[in-house]
């Protein structure tokens, strides 16, 4: 069992490109991803861009792991008080530049979707934690321990520091997964506007 982060691999800029085509593959066909892009061949072309972004503000701002040099799968952690979007870390991590590739509907379905997430999120977890942004494995390796080989070098940490964990899901399945790692739910509802159910969920701090 994986136990320690030195053994995955942290991302660098140099392969936000490749490593956002593997979450692209992985959530294609996610609920979430299905409410942001109606249109699948939209979503096959566009969603590599956002998140491109995405891992770039993961990079500056947070920690990005892959499984190995191969990028079986890829998990976006932030610290809670380094979540915050600003007008220098949007141009930093280029996501303004989505603006010019996204329709607005998109836009607009994203910002309504992420300020209900963190208001969630706030209410929630309003106390210093690790929150887990994204985990996505490519198609072609899931079923086969990397999500838990994510997680579980990053809890070993984590619990050392005494920091509890918080993620959302929009899989049912995966609520399961996560309760196996020691999350329970903590809110359950959907995102305004659509027909997403979403699982907020929370691994307390290690006594």
């Amino acid at each position: 069992m994986v136990t320690d982060l030195n053994s995955l691999v942290r991302l660098t800029k140099a392969q936000v490109k490749p490593a956002a085509e593997i979450l692209a593959r992985a959530f294609q066909d996610y609920p979430l991803s299905a409410y942001f892009f109606p249109d699948g061949s939209e979503r096959e072309r566009i969603q590599p861009v956002t998140f491109q972004s995405l891992i770039r503000f993961g990079i500056m701002y947070g920690e990005v792991y892959a499984t190995s040099p191969n990028l079986e799968g890829v998990a976006v952690w932030f610290p809670s008080d380094r979540r915050r979007r600003t007008l220098w870390s949007e141009i930093r991590s280029r996501r303004f530049l989505l603006l010019f590739r996204v329709r607005r509907e998109v836009i607009a379905r994203q910002k309504a979707y992420g300020d209900y997430a963190e208001s969630v999120r706030k209410r929630c977890a309003p106390s210093p934690h690790l929150y887990l942004q994204l985990l996505g494995v490519d198609p072609v390796y899931q079923g086969k321990g990397y999500s838990s080989k994510l997680l579980r070098a990053m809890f070993a940490r984590i619990d050392k520091e005494g920091l509890p964990c918080f993620l959302e899901t929009q899989v049912e399945k995966n609520v399961a997964l996560y309760q196996h790692l020691g999350f329970r739910v903590v809110e359950e509802g959907i995102a305004p506007g659509s027909n997403v159910n979403s699982w907020a969920m929370l691994r307390e701090k290690a006594d």
